[in-house]
C-alpha cells in the first residue's frame, strides 16, 4: 500500500513539474547587481539600515552599500578554508534592533579532524566584537565536505541549525549520539531548549536526524511550520516538512544512487522514516530556501523558493496547504549557480551568484 501511494505521489508531481494555467506565472520583474568581484559568496543579510552583509567562503564578512564593498570586517574567526569548509551562513537575531547578535556558521579545525562550528558576535565599527561560540559539531571528522550550515529562527526565538553528514560518515546520520547528519535546535545563547524532543541516547541539541546535508532550512510563520531541503547523491535531492524528532532516512532510504552508479540502499520506504515532500530525482542541487511572505511579489505568496546549483535556477514550488501543486524554474537566464536567496524589507529578493568573482543580485518589480 506505501508503494502504491508513492506511485501516485511520483505521478502527481510529475504531472504538477510543469506550470500550471491555474496558478499565476511570475514575471514583470528586473534583475539588478548590486556588487560583483565577491570571492565565492555563500550568504547575505540585510542589515535595518538598507546595507547588506554577505559572508564569502575563503573567510571575509563583507558589507554592501550603494554598490561599494566594504574591506574585511574584523574579528571573523579563522575558518578552515578546503573543498566545502569555510565560511558559511549569517542571520540576524529576531530582536536584532534590541540585541546586536548576528550568527554565523564556519568550518573550524584541520585536514584530521575539522566541525561544523556556530558562534554569535555584535557589530561594531566594521568588527565583530562579544564573540560566543555556541555550538561546535561532535565527533569531527577528516574530509572536508557536507557541512550543512544553514541556520533559521523559529517564532519561539529558538535557533535551528543543519550539520551534514560528512559524506565518509553517512552512517553517524541514523546514530542519534553523533551531531552528524542532523538538524540542531538551540536557544538563542546556544543552550539548549527545554522542549527539544526526547531522542533515547541523543547528542545534546538534536531535532531531527537521518539528513544527508540540508542546505535550505525555512520558517513559515504563517503556517508554523519549519522546511528543509538538502542534496542527495546522484538523484534524490529533497525537500521535506521537519517534525521534531522524526527521522528523514538517510542513508537507509533514498531515491538517488552512489556517484558510481551503485545503488545505497534498497530501500526508497522503510517504517518510522519520513517521505519527502519533494523529490528532486535527477538532482538540482539546492542550496538555499525561503519561504516568500512578502508585498512586492503577491503571486509568489507562501511559495517555497530553493536556489540551486546544478540546474542554475530558483526553483519555485506552490504548495496547497501543504500539498505541492506545481513547479516552476525561475531566473533560468542567469545562467549560472545560485548559492544563496534571502528577502529584503520591501520584499525584493537577494541572489548570491557561486562564482570565484560572484554577484549580489536584487529581484525587483519592473
Amino acid at each position: 500500500m506505501l508503494l502504491i501511494k508513492r506511485l501516485i505521489l511520483l505521478l502527481a508531481l510529475s504531472w504538477t513539474a510543469a506550470v500550471s494555467a491555474n496558478e499565476a506565472d511570475f514575471g514583470d520583474y528586473e534583475i539588478q547587481t548590486l556588487a560583483s568581484g565577491l570571492h565565492y559568496p555563500w550568504a547575505t543579510v540585510e542589515l535595518p539600515d538598507g546595507s547588506v552583509l554577505v559572508t564569502e567562503k575563503p573567510g571575509q564578512l563583507r558589507r554592501i552599500q550603494d554598490g561599494k564593498i566594504s574591506p574585511p570586517i574584523q574579528g571573523v574567526p579563522q575558518v578552515y578554508y578546503k573543498s566545502q569548509g569555510g565560511l558559511m551562513d549569517i542571520i540576524l537575531h529576531p530582536q536584532y534592533n534590541a540585541t546586536g547578535w548576528i550568527y554565523l556558521t564556519y568550518a573550524h579545525g584541520s585536514d584530521e579532524a575539522n566541525q561544523l562550528r556556530l558562534m554569535r558576535a555584535r557589530l561594531e565599527d566594521d568588527t565583530l566584537t562579544d564573540q560566543q561560540i555556541l555550538f561546535s559539531a561532535e565527533p569531527v571528522k577528516a574530509t572536508p565536505v557536507h557541512y550543512g550550515g544553514r541556520l533559521v529562527f523559529m517564532d519561539d526565538n529558538t535557533l535551528v541549525l543543519s550539520s551534514g553528514d560528512g559524506f565518509d560518515y553517512r552512517e553517524q546520520a541514523q546514530n542519534p549520539a553523533s551531531h552528524l547528519g542532523k538538524l540542531i535546535r538551540l536557544n538563542d545563547d546556544g543552550s539548549i531548549p527545554a522542549d527539544n524532543p526526547q531522542i533515547e541516547g541523543a547528542a545534546e541539541g538534536v531535532y531531527s536526524l537521518g539528513h544527508r546535508n540540508a542546505q535550505g532550512l525555512a520558517w513559515d510563520p504563517f503556517k508554523t511550520l519549519l522546511f528543509s531541503n538538502e542534496h542527495g547523491p546522484a538523484g534524490g535531492d529533497e525537500i521535506n516538512i521537519i517534525r521534531p524528532g522524526r527521522n528523514y532516512g538517510w542513508p537507509v532510504i533514498t531515491y538517488g544512487k552512489d556517484y558510481s552508479g551503485a545503488n545505497i540502499s534498497p530501500f526508497t520506504e522503510y517504517p518510522g522514516m519520513i517521505q519527502p515532500l519533494v523529490d528532486w530525482t535527477p538532482s538540482i542541487a539546492p542550496s538555499a530556501l525561503v519561504v516568500y511572505r512578502r508585498a512586492m511579489f503577491p503571486e509568489l505568496d507562501g511559495n517555497l523558493l530553493s536556489t540551486t546549483l546544478k540546474s542554475k535556477e530558483v526553483r519555485r514550488v506552490v504548495l496547497g496547504g501543504i500539498e505541492v501543486r506545481e513547479q516552476q524554474s525561475l531566473f533560468t537566464e542567469l545562467d549560472v549557480r545560485l548559492r544563496d536567496i534571502a528577502l529584503a524589507s520591501d520584499g525584493a529578493i537577494y541572489l548570491l551568484t557561486d562564482e570565484e568573482s560572484g554577484r549580489l543580485l536584487k529581484v525587483i518589480r519592473d
